[in-house]
């Protein structure tokens, strides 16, 4: 067990405000106290004080991830998926869960019976599955050809080969069979998540109120904003700002524009998680790469698939994070928030990561002042 102690001095973020000199003090894996650089002082007269290494985030948290470095979990391959786990945790995304999209029910059952043991020893936070119950009119990167209404027998085998790891599902509230699929993922502990859709508002807003508690990537996959069919997207704002739920927004400038993310963080009061919806492609050069069964083409670092539909995105999240500060304007405590405690929360894991607080594991990221990635700290472990 590692139970080294040292301290890191910066300027911290908090989920609640920014210390200009601030001291973290971590035991093995763990924060054990966040203290003003003064207050630090005086506990420990006599002690070499650490020099500032920049500013201090918390680890990012990834919700939407389907790969990155080259590597996808859209594969059968162990050694596959810890690379692109690897991969964003040498990014700064500390915590992220392993995204799966529509595929045959075989190859997706061997897909996630083969994420367990990354689950199991901290690699990833759990399973999200995109798919199969999905709207085909609004399907954007998912094969069509696999898509499925809901199906409580397959379900119930998927779930099986995650043994629990499966900790969120993306579903078409429209499809018939909804409320009771929504009910089987309930009793298993999945959170329910609503996407890929071509949903009405009232339906929506309804499944928002009753059943699901995140939105899949708004705005994507789903019907436009319009003022006279406010659709998905507004009674996923409202059911953000009432308190019923988080949006993702994906906001590389590729999927939503900077004004669409001012616009969310304005509405939603604080219940936005920034994700990546990243693929394979993320981190590397222009190419060829797969999103499940689909053949994607990145050019421009836009990855789109044959008929010209976004096939997930190329960023890491503190890409991502910079965006959101630097072109829509979002204060830093809040950016912040969006990308690692408010997703945390979604997944229950807000008491052990997403945050610099006592108690949470020693997922630390330092940037610069314009928060470009020097060193990452994941679990007490310097990876960068």
């Amino acid at each position: 067990m590692n139970t080294s102690m040292f301290a890191i001095r910066g300027r911290v973020v908090t989920p609640d405000e920014v210390l200009g000199d601030a001291v973290v003090t971590i035991i093995g894996d763990r924060i054990e106290a966040v203290d003003s650089f003064e207050e630090w002082h005086a506990a420990n007269a006599g002690a070499t004080a650490p020099q500032p290494v920049g500013t201090l985030l918390p680890g990012l948290v990834d919700i939407h991830c389907h790969g990155g470095g080259g590597h996808a979990f859209t594969t059968a391959d162990v050694t596959e998926m810890a690379a692109a786990a690897r991969h964003h945790h040498e990014f700064g995304t500390t915590t992220l869960l392993a995204s799966l999209v529509t595929a045959r029910p075989e190859t997706l059952t061997e897909q996630v019976a083969t994420l367990i043991p990354l689950v199991d020893d901290g690699t990833l936070a759990g399973i999200h599955l995109e798919g199969p119950f999905l709207s085909d009119v609004r399907c954007g990167a998912q094969d069509p050809a696999y898509l499925l209404e809901p199906d409580p027998a397959l379900t119930a085998v998927l779930l099986e080969a995650g043994n629990g790891r499966v900790r969120v599902m993306t579903v078409a509230p429209e499809l018939d069979g909804y409320a009771e699929l929504a009910a089987q993922l309930r009793a298993r502990g999945v959170i329910v998540a609503i996407g890929h859709t071509d949903a009405d508002y009232a339906t929506t807003r309804d499944a928002l109120r009753d059943d699901a508690c995140l939105v899949t990537h708004l705005a994507n996959g789903m019907p436009p904003l319009h003022h006279r069919r406010s659709g998905p997207v507004g009674a996923s704002l409202v059911a953000a700002a009432d308190g019923d739920a988080v949006v993702e927004v994906i906001g590389d400038g590729i999927h939503v524009d900077a004004g669409f993310v001012a616009m969310v963080f304005a509405a939603a009061r604080g219940n936005v998680a920034l994700v990546t919806d990243a693929m394979a492609a993320a981190g590397m050069p222009d190419g060829t790469y797969q999103l499940g069964p689909q053949r994607v083409a990145v050019e421009d670092g836009i990855a789109r698939i044959a008929n010209g539909s976004i096939a997930g995105g190329t960023s890491h999240l503190i890409e991502v994070l910079q965006r959101t500060v630097r072109e829509s304007a979002i204060p830093l405590v809040d950016a912040v928030r969006a990308a690692s405690e408010i997703p945390a929360a979604v997944l229950g894991l807000d008491g052990t990561c997403g945050s610099i607080r006592p108690g949470r594991y020693a997922d630390l990221i330092v940037v610069d002042d314009d928060l470009e990635l020097g060193s990452v700290m994941r679990r007490g472990s310097w990876l960068s």
